[in-house]
């Protein structure tokens, strides 16, 4: 972020935010798709989501072939928001945000981004078992919140053309058409397979893009299908750099912001300490941000998986993030010789941050839906059991000593320990602890939670988990 009283001229890009009625319409797949298909095409596409979100921004890497951050009204800032689309807008072609949940679903909502930036919406709807009730969902979605901007509405998962031609008609406002996506397959799975499988999911949303080797192979897929549509057909210029006016009916002007709106100042709090994060398929939920944060405080950031049996670096404090360590219990309690050197760090008093799955990886042992236990690390007194239902979602906020900190909850696990917690997060515009949030556990010198944070809303807040001491 620049400094308080800073602007810059305005910026103009084209740019859509891609949302959906409801989660599960497949609009992180479109949106993935679309990115490809622009990228492909030697155009610098610049992708945002919109939301808590650690997964989907690895396919839209992938797709997009740049860093994808996430932008929030209540978690990020507006102010943050503007400063990285105006950013964006400087080097990019096109601009893609992709929603969160349902279009209108939050208390500040996709659609409140929307309007607030002036981005034109696209409405991916599930029209699989619809006909003409595909035009009144989409007269409803456009006409619900007044002074928005629409780019269209695009069918997805639309088994024929004759079921797409129904789907058309059925459009108060023909223009708004932006085609039909197919129900795609990749190679040769089965004829029922669906766009949505195209991209598999598990219990915390879709199998991150590393995860799989063929991850690419299914975009292009996703791709090729929506260049067959009016959306993906829609002609950019023969001229370099510069959309065609169809493409220029969605140029959004993009401003830096005058100020900051309060964001916090950062200070070199972390300088001269080195800090070890782990990082693999069992420790991947991490904000790209987040570590701009960090480094931008002074910090020396070196990385290590524990899944391949790397030790643990020589490093002043340590981060485990959050991810999937449920999925690889077994690997992570054979790497003995990093589960001492945890120990030995913990013992000399060094900090250690865990966050969600970083915390269960650190307690004794997990137990999974057919009630097998595995051992896990041992660092923390708790057993951790997974569980078919929620155990935490929606936005948190939590007061720390120094201040407080945004962020979110998401998970299908308890933890049944006996350590005391020492404050509790609340959501957001609650008293502290005025509602039952995540519990902060504070153990000699770790400090744990269900709680992920985002650092660049108090970054004192955050260099203190990481040992930093903050004079008020």
């Amino acid at each position: 972020m620049t400094s308080a009283d800073m602007h810059g001229p305005v910026v103009r890009c084209p740019a859509v935010l891609i949302s959906a009625p409801a989660s599960g319409q497949g609009k992180t797949t479109i949106t993935a798709a679309l990115a490809r298909l622009h990228a492909r095409q030697g155009r610098k596409v610049c992708v945002f989501k919109c939301g808590p979100d650690f997964l989907d921004p690895y396919w839209h890497e992938l797709a997009s072939g740049n860093p994808v951050h996430s932008v929030d009204l209540w978690m990020t800032g507006e102010a943050d928001v503007r400063q990285r689309l105006h950013e964006a807008a400087q080097s990019a072609d096109l601009i893609l945000v992709e929603g969160v949940m349902g279009l209108f679903d939050g208390n500040l909502s996709a659609a409140d981004l929307a309007q607030r930036l002036g981005l034109p919406v696209l409405a991916v709807i599930d029209a699989s078992a619809m006909a003409g009730t595909f035009g009144a969902l989409a007269y409803g979605l456009q006409h619900y919140q007044p002074g928005l901007r629409w780019a269209g509405m695009l069918a997805n998962r639309v088994a024929t053309q004759h079921h797409a031609d129904l789907l058309h008609k059925g459009l108060r406002d023909p223009q708004m058409w932006l085609g039909a996506m197919p129900s795609v397959q990749l190679g040769e799975a089965s004829p029922k397979a669906r766009t949505a499988a195209l991209l598999p999911e598990r219990h915390l949303g879709l199998i991150a893009a590393h995860e799989l080797s063929d991850a690419l192979q299914r975009l292009d897929t996703a791709a090729d299908a929506l260049a067959r549509t009016p959306l993906g057909q829609r002609p950019w210029s023969a001229e370099p750099g510069q959309p065609s006016s169809s493409w220029q009916d969605w140029c959004v002007d993009f401003a830096q912001p005058e100020s900051t709106g309060g964001q916090p100042m950062l200070k070199p709090w972390l300088a001269g300490k080195r800090i070890a994060i782990g990082r693999d398929a069992a420790f991947s939920f991490i904000y790209r941000a987040n570590l701009d944060c960090l480094q931008a405080m002074g910090a020396e950031l070196c990385f290590f998986s524990p899944l391949a049996g790397d030790g643990l670096p020589d490093c002043d404090a340590l981060w485990l993030p959050g991810g999937y360590p449920e999925l690889h219990a077994a690997a992570l309690s054979a790497n003995t010789g990093l589960r001492d050197a945890i120990t030995g760090h913990v013992k000399q008093g060094k900090p250690l941050w865990a966050e969600c799955g970083g915390m269960l990886a650190l307690c004794e042992s997990v137990t999974d839906l057919q009630g097998h236990s595995q051992p896990l690390w041992g660092v923390l007194p708790g057993r951790v059991v997974m569980q078919s239902r929620l155990g935490g979602l929606g936005m948190q906020q939590l007061a720390l000593p120094v201040g407080l900190l945004r962020g979110h909850t998401f998970h299908y696990s308890r933890l049944d320990t006996d350590m005391q917690f020492s404050t509790r997060s609340s959501r957001p515009g609650a008293e502290v602890q005025a509602e039952r949030g995540e519990a902060f556990y504070e153990s000699g010198s770790v400090r744990a939670s269900y709680f992920h944070a985002w650092f660049a809303s108090c970054p004192a807040a955050a260099a203190w988990l990481f040992g930093a001491t903050i004079e008020s």
